[in-house]
C-alpha cells in the first residue's frame, strides 16, 4: 500500500490537520537509543512517557473528508532505561493493532479509512445520501471481514486513538467507539481488547468472574463503547468509566475495582444505567471525586436520528441547556440534574468534594461537589478540526442566553447538594487565557489539588478559524486554589465572569514570584503537545517536579509547509515550579505528529504489568485466513474474484 503524507483537498489546499506536523507518519520502530542535552531527573529512571493520537494508515484519497479526531491510533513513547552509567532514553512508536487497522493493511484496495470521518458527520453540507453511503460502506466492510477470504475480522470498530492510562496491571489505550485496548510497556505492543474481566492475549489465570462491558444481545457492542477518559481513584485504584450509546437510556456506568489492592474489598458495577438523559450525545469526558460522579449532558448531539430531522449526525444547539448529572459514586439512580447556559466541555481537569459532619450519625457527608473544566462557548472546535465551517443557527431556534465571545477557558463549577434545589452556586472562569488539555499531579486528583497544568495559544483560540490549525505555543500552570479564594472576596459575574483577566503576554510580563498563573512560552516557531507531571521524590510542594511534552521546531518544514522525512521532534523536560527552565531535551529519531493525550508510567507500574500470553501481529500466518482450506476449488476462486471486485468498487 502506498502512503501519502500530505493531504490536499480537491481544491488543492492542504487540510490543516493533515499538513505540516499534523501529517501522519508511517515509520514505526522499536526502542531506539536517543541522544539528549541537560540532565535527566532521577525520578524518570525506569519509567516511560507515552502519547496517543490519530495517524491514518489509509490516506490515499486526497480529496476525502478528514478530522483531527480521526485516524488509526499510534503510540509514541520515550522510555528511560537504567544503565550502569545512569539512564538511556529510548524512543519507540507503534500503531495500535486494532481490528480496523489490521483489516486496512490487509485489504490493499482501500483508498479511504474504514470508518466515516467525523468531518463527514459534522458537515452541514453533507447530504443525507452521502452520510448514509459512508455508513453503509463501513457496515459492508465489517460484513465482508467476517466472510471467507478475509485476514482480519472486525469485531470492534474502535481505532483506540485518544488516550492511554494504567489500571490494575494493564496499560489501556482508549477511544469512545469501543472498549479499552491493552498494550504492553515499554515496547508498546498491542495485547488485545479489555472487556472488564480480562484482556485478549492474557492467560486465563488473569480473568476474573463477572459481567463484561456490553453484556449480551445483538446491541451489546454499543454498551461496551467506553469514554476516552476513564478515571483511576488514586487511593482505592478503582477504575471509573461510562459508556455512551445511541439507544435509551444512552449512558451506562461501570466501576472496576483493583484486584492488586488486597487490603480493600470493593464492589463492582458494570453497565448500570444513568437515568435522565433524553438523547444521544457527543460525551467525551466526565468528573469523578472521591464520593461523587458528574455526567455532562451538553447540547452537542451525536445521534444518527438527526438525519431524519435534516440535521448533521453531530449537531450543536446554541439554544439548548447544559445539564450536569451529579450522583454518589455507587448509586447512579440517585442522579441530580443541574442546568445552566449552553456550552461544550471536552475535558475536565479535576473534581473534588466538600464535606461536613452529619450531626445525627456523626459521619462525613458530601455537601458540595466542585469541578474544574475546559469550557468552550460554542462547538466551533468540532467543526474547525475537520476544516468545516460551523453552521449558522436556524432562525427557528431562539437563543435566550446572552451572547458569549468565542473562548475556551479553565472554568469553575460548584454544585450545591445540601439544599432541596439543585443549585450551581459558583460558575465562572479562573483565567481569561485559552486553556485546554488539562492535567494535574495524579496522586492529588479527586482532592482539592492546588495546581492545574494545561496548554494555551498566544495568538488565537482553540476554536481556530477555518483553514487554520490550533498549535500550542504555551504551557501553563494555574494555581486554582488561589484564584478560587480570590473569587470569594471579589466574586466575578456568574457564567460570563473571570477571576484573572490578563492575557498571555500580560502574564509573561509579570515579575511576581507568587503569580497564580505561570506560563512557559516556547521559542518562536516551536510548538508543544499536552504535558504530563512527574513529581520529585520527597518534593517540598505539590508542584515540585517536572512536566514532559513533545516539541517540534517548524523551521524544519519546507516552503510549502510540508514535513520531510528528516524532520524530528524532541521530548522536553521542564521544571514545573517556576515554568522557566528546560532541564533536559531528548532528541528523537523522527517527528511525533501533534496528537491528543499522553501519560507517564512509572517504573513500578511497568514492572507490575500482568503477564501476557500472546500479542497481536501485523502478519497473519497462512492457514489463518478465514475460510481457507487446502484446496479452495472453483467456487472459492469465483467467490474471491467477486469479493475483490466489490472491495475495489467500494475502496
Amino acid at each position: 500500500m502506498a502512503f501519502v503524507d500530505e493531504k490536499q483537498s480537491s481544491s488543492g489546499k492542504p487540510h490543516p490537520y493533515l499538513h505540516g506536523n499534523f501529517a501522519p507518519i508511517h515509520k514505526v520502530q522499536p526502542l531506539t537509543p536517543c541522544s539528549y542535552t541537560g540532565s535527566i531527573p532521577e525520578e524518570l529512571a525506569g519509567g516511560e512517557y507515552v502519547r496517543n493520537g490519530g495517524n491514518p494508515v489509509t490516506n490515499e484519497d486526497l480529496g476525502r473528508d478528514a478530522h483531527w479526531f480521526d485516524g488509526d491510533g499510534m503510540l509514541s513513547g520515550v522510555a528511560f532505561r537504567r544503565t550502569k552509567d545512569g539512564m538511556q532514553p529510548e524512543f519507540v512508536n507503534a500503531y495500535l493493532l486494532t481490528d480496523a487497522y489490521l483489516s486496512s493493511v490487509t485489504t490493499h484496495s482501500l483508498r479511504l479509512p474504514i470508518l466515516p470521518s467525523i468531518a463527514t458527520l459534522v458537515n452541514p453540507a453533507s447530504t443525507l445520501i452521502h452520510i448514509i453511503l459512508r455508513i453503509f460502506r463501513t457496515l459492508l466492510l465489517v460484513f465482508f471481514s467476517h466472510l471467507p477470504g478475509s485476514q482480519q475480522v472486525i469485531k470492534k470498530i474502535s481505532v483506540a486513538n485518544t488516550g492511554i492510562l494504567y489500571h490494575d496491571g494493564r496499560a489501556l489505550a482508549t477511544c469512545e467507539s469501543g472498549p479499552p485496548l491493552r498494550v504492553f510497556l515499554p515496547s508498546l505492543e498491542t495485547v488485545g481488547w479489555f472487556d472488564g474481566c480480562q484482556a485478549e492475549g492474557e492467560p486465563d489465570s488473569e480473568a476474573i468472574s463477572g459481567d463484561v462491558f456490553g453484556g449480551e444481545g445483538i446491541l451489546s457492542f454499543m454498551k461496551e463503547w467506553t469514554t476516552a477518559h476513564p478515571r483511576v481513584d488514586p487511593r482505592t485504584k478503582e477504575l471509573i468509566l461510562f459508556h455512551s450509546t445511541f439507544l435509551a437510556p444512552f449512558v451506562y456506568y461501570s466501576i472496576m475495582p483493583s484486584t492488586q489492592n488486597a487490603s480493600l474489598t470493593q464492589p463492582r458495577i458494570v453497565n448500570a444505567a444513568v437515568p435522565g438523559i433524553k438523547s444521544a450525545k457527543m460525551m467525551h469526558d466526565f468528573g469523578v471525586s472521591f464520593t461523587h460522579t458528574v455526567i455532562m449532558d451538553l447540547p452537542l448531539s451525536l445521534d444518527p436520528r438527526n438525519l431524519a430531522r435534516n440535521e448533521p449526525v453531530v449537531s450543536y444547539d446554541p439554544a439548548g441547556r447544559s445539564r450536569f448529572g451529579v450522583f454518589p459514586r455507587w448509586n447512579p439512580e440517585a442522579v441530580r440534574w443541574f442546568e445552566t447556559n449552553p456550552c461544550c466541555i471536552f475535558h475536565t481537569a479535576n473534581t473534588w468534594d466538600e464535606t461536613t459532619i452529619n450531626p445525627i450519625n456523626k459521619t462525613p457527608e458530601t455537601t458540595v461537589v466542585n469541578m474544574l473544566a475546559c469550557r468552550l462557548t460554542s462547538a466551533s472546535l468540532v467543526f474547525s478540526a475537520g476544516d468545516v465551517a460551523a453552521p449558522i443557527p436556524k432562525a427557528s431556534k431562539k437563543i435566550t442566553y446572552p451572547a458569549e465571545e468565542e473562548q475556551c477557558r479553565l472554568y469553575y463549577y460548584r454544585f450545591f447538594l445540601s439544599g432541596p434545589e439543585n443549585t450551581i452556586s459558583h460558575q465562572f472562569a479562573l483565567t481569561s487565557i485559552p486553556f485546554e488539555f488539562p492535567s494535574l499531579r495524579d496522586d492529588v486528583s479527586m482532592s482539592n489539588a492546588r495546581y492545574i497544568y494545561g496548554c494555551s495559544v498566544s495568538d488565537s483560540t482553540f476554536g481556530a478559524a477555518l483553514g487554520r490549525a490550533v498549535k500550542i505555543d504555551s504551557l501553563v500552570k494555574v494555581d486554582a486554589t488561589t484564584l478560587i479564594n480570590r473569587a470569594k472576596t471579589s466574586p466575578p459575574t456568574p457564567i460570563t465572569g473571570c477571576v484573572d483577566n490578563r492575557s498571555v503576554s500580560d502574564i509573561l510580563a509579570s515579575n511576581n514570584p507568587n503569580d497564580p498563573i505561570k506560563i512557559f512560552k516556547l521559542p518562536p516557531g516551536f510548538y508543544a503537545q499536552e504535558s504530563r507531571f512527574v513529581p520529585r521524590k520527597n518534593g517540598i510542594s505539590e508542584d515540585d517536579g517536572w512536566i514532559l511534552s513533545y516539541v517540534f521546531d517548524e523551521s524544519q518544514l519546507d516552503g510549502n509547509g510540508n514535513a520531510g522525512v528528516g524532520a524530528k521532534s524532541e521530548l522536553w523536560v521542564i521544571d514545573a515550579k517556576e515554568m522557566r527552565e528546560v532541564v533536559c531535551k531528548v532528541m528523537l529519531p523522527q517527528r511525533v505528529p501533534y496528537g491528543l493525550h499522553g501519560n507517564w508510567f512509572c517504573e513500578e507500574e511497568i514492572l507490575s504489568q500482568r503477564p501476557v500470553e500472546m500479542i497481536r501481529h501485523l502478519s497473519v500466518p497462512r492457514g489463518k485466513v478465514i475460510g481457507e482450506v487446502e484446496d479452495q476449488g472453483i467456487w472459492m476462486d469465483a467467490w474471491m474474484g467477486v469479493r475483490n471486485w466489490m472491495l475495489e468498487m467500494i475502496g
